[in-house]
């Protein structure tokens, strides 16, 4: 499969539509065709050729963006029954808890960083021709206890390569789930023309070092003293796999 491609529009109103969407997350029906400035005959028009290109996809009168990020899975650990699923809208709050879960514990910069972009755009997956991103969830009776974030660049000098990040609440640790969503993440990757994914890490956080290197990963470089964590410089280390 060919990497995720970036959206090209028709018209003004495609684009507002679909940037609507990608923006919100969802959007219903009629909401949006307020949002489009247009007549109901030309928002249905675009709408469906929007959907004919793969670009949006519509259950029911609601909307999404049509990422197409894969099936729901299954599977038992311990007492445990965990589903991994591409991440929903309705997702957003128990994704946010779950990062800030880890990175209250851990200094994990990156993956601050995604919450803080999640809670600024009140959006889970993004699609736009600079960027896109898709999330994965580990969720225990509808609860979700992990992620897995891949941030794809849509510039054609950084094609092939992805940053990953990866993550467990502190009461689920240790049932293997984080290496479920990592390698979810690297499917989902792999089967879309990435041949390179990336993480940075905080030289101090051993945890997560430790966990990508048992998993094959290789330290690439190391950046001296390029966070500041508790008034201390800390290098901070980028590991990556080939895929």
């Amino acid at each position: 499969m060919e990497t995720v491609e970036r959206p090209t529009f028709e018209s003004d109103t495609s684009r507002r539509i679909y940037e609507y969407v990608e923006r919100h997350g969802t959007a219903k029906r009629h909401i949006l065709l307020e949002q489009s400035d247009a007549s109901a005959e030309e928002f249905g028009d675009r709408l469906d050729e929007l959907k004919e290109r793969g670009y949006l996809s519509e259950d029911g009168g609601t909307i999404r963006v049509a990422l197409d990020v894969g099936a729901v899975e299954a599977y038992e650990t311990g007492d445990l029954s965990v589903t991994i699923r591409p991440a929903r809208h309705e997702d957003f709050d128990g994704l946010v808890r779950a990062i800030r879960d880890v990175t209250d514990e851990e200094t994990y910069v990156v993956a601050e960083t995604v919450a803080e972009e999640l809670l600024y755009e009140d959006t889970i997956n993004r699609h736009t021709t600079v960027e896109s991103r898709v999330f994965f969830v580990a969720a225990i009776d509808g609860e979700v206890v992990g992620w897995t974030h891949l941030d794809l660049p849509q510039l054609d000098s950084l094609a092939g390569t992805a940053q990953q990040t990866v993550g467990v609440t502190t009461e689920y640790r240790g049932e293997g789930i984080g290496s479920e969503l990592l390698r979810r993440g690297l499917s989902w990757a792999e089967a879309n023309g990435y041949r390179k994914v990336y993480n940075s890490l905080p030289m101090t956080n051993d945890r997560a070092i430790e966990f990508l290197t048992d998993h094959g990963w290789n330290t690439e470089a190391i950046r001296r003293n390029h966070y500041t964590i508790d008034d201390e410089q800390v290098d901070e280390v980028m590991l990556s796999t080939t895929i």
